[in-house]
């Protein structure tokens, strides 16, 4: 056995330790809104022009080099990707005003979509021939565990830490630091092959023959993001607002009910074939996305954690279900370019209906807002339940050793 097959394994845990970083990194801001807003004095609009600002970035980096690791290789990528974070994160250390906090998030968005697609692939890359499926689980499992210890994580520094807005991406950017010297001694997982300066041309498509598999999955997609983005940006002002808590660490907390349970669903189901989750997916996340909504009307804090923690389970079976589906059918070939159009479609829904809920709540109040976001959502969810329930999935496509 070669010394790059010994060392397989430890890089695809690597990688997948990585993948959280990225993520983590990215929801680590969630819980400082507000300690921004009230620091700067900004309204629920700019919050989330500011939020939704990460994912222009990084729907532009999906866009314009989604693929190009299917080109150039993993590695050359991965390094650009970490630069280009770190310097993020500086700028996050340096931030006194929306705009520099602007700007950081923009760069922190090109960085997160050039890794996200690159590390998805290279987990692909990496799997065992013995252990097919695992990458698809720990693309599922790796970020939304990533977003929701990003998000407790910082809530629970701004709450008890040093330096609310600094510490937490002081710690980021060492971990960045490691992270590089991991990309470093990885060896490289993909060929190179021309067409890398064409790669970049923007263009978002699914194969033909990969389409029957990929629509079915699309509002369940939507419907999971869009509940996510809602978490991500406005989640710790509705728990202060509309519920009273102002404890710092319960913003965290929020984002962690959703994204934590999440997480430990789809890593429950790790043996659960992705197909056959989709309907279950859908309805689950209406029905906890329903609870949530009733705990909003009444104003029964438990009721709308219960149903933000049925919706996370709902959240991270469809993650399983829809990214174990992408892994299963692309060829070594198509993966960079696949996985780009499965992050494009998840953060268009992450980020579009999110800035539109800024807007709704500075004009007719969070109530308002929360309750007919819900209510879509629970709308998609039922469009979802039924295409899963009427998908027949082909058979997978041949895997490289």
């Amino acid at each position: 056995m070669t010394t790059a097959l010994r060392s397989r394994p430890l890089f695809f845990a690597a990688v997948a330790a990585i993948v959280m970083l990225f993520l983590g990194a990215s929801s680590a801001p969630s819980p400082l809104y507000i300690v921004y807003q009230q620091m700067w004095g900004f309204s629920p609009t700019v919050l989330t022009v500011v939020f939704a600002i990460y994912v222009v970035g990084l729907l532009g980096s999906l866009l314009v080099v989604g693929a190009l690791s299917d080109h150039v290789g993993r590695r050359p990528v991965l390094v650009g990707a970490l630069l280009l974070e770190s310097l993020a994160l500086v700028l996050f250390l340096l931030a006194g005003n929306v705009f520099v906090l602007s700007v950081a998030r923009l760069l922190q968005g090109v960085a997160t979509g050039a890794a996200m697609t690159t590390l998805g692939a290279a987990l692909v890359d990496l799997e065992a021939p013995h252990a097919r499926g695992r990458a698809g689980l720990v693309n599922s499992v790796a970020p939304t565990a990533g977003l929701a210890l990003g998000a407790l994580g910082t809530g629970a520094l701004v709450e008890f830490g040093p330096s609310p807005t600094r510490f937490v991406f002081a710690l980021l950017l060492a971990g960045m630091g490691v992270a590089a010297v991991i990309v470093a001694l990885m060896p490289e997982t993909s060929a190179r092959r021309p067409g890398a300066l064409a790669s970049l041309r923007p263009v978002v498509g699914v194969p033909a023959r990969l389409r029957p598999e990929v629509v079915p999955v699309v509002p369940v997609m939507i419907a999971s993001w869009a509940l996510g983005g809602l978490y991500l940006s406005l989640g710790p002002s509705v728990a202060a607002q509309l519920f009273g808590l102002t404890n710092h660490l319960v913003g965290g907390v929020v984002v962690t009910l959703l994204c934590g349970t999440g997480s430990i669903t789809a890593f429950a189901l790790r043996n659960a074939p992705a197909p056959r989750l989709l309907a279950p997916a859908a309805a689950v996340l209406g029905l906890g996305t329903l609870v949530t909504l009733a705990g909003i009307g009444l104003g029964q804090i438990a009721l709308g954690l219960v149903g933000t923690l049925v919706a996370g389970i709902g959240f991270g079976a469809a993650a399983l279900a829809t990214f174990g589906t992408f892994a299963r059918i692309a060829e070594p070939h198509e993966r960079g370019a696949l996985f780009a159009v499965a992050f494009v479609i998840s953060y268009l829904a992450f980020s579009l209906p999110a800035v539109a809920a800024g807007f709704a709540g500075t004009r007719f109040g969070l109530h308002v807002t929360a309750e007919v976001y819900a209510l879509g959502i629970v709308a998609l969810t039922a469009a979802a339940l039924v295409l899963g329930l009427r998908r027949r999935p082909a058979p997978a496509c041949p895997q490289q050793a």
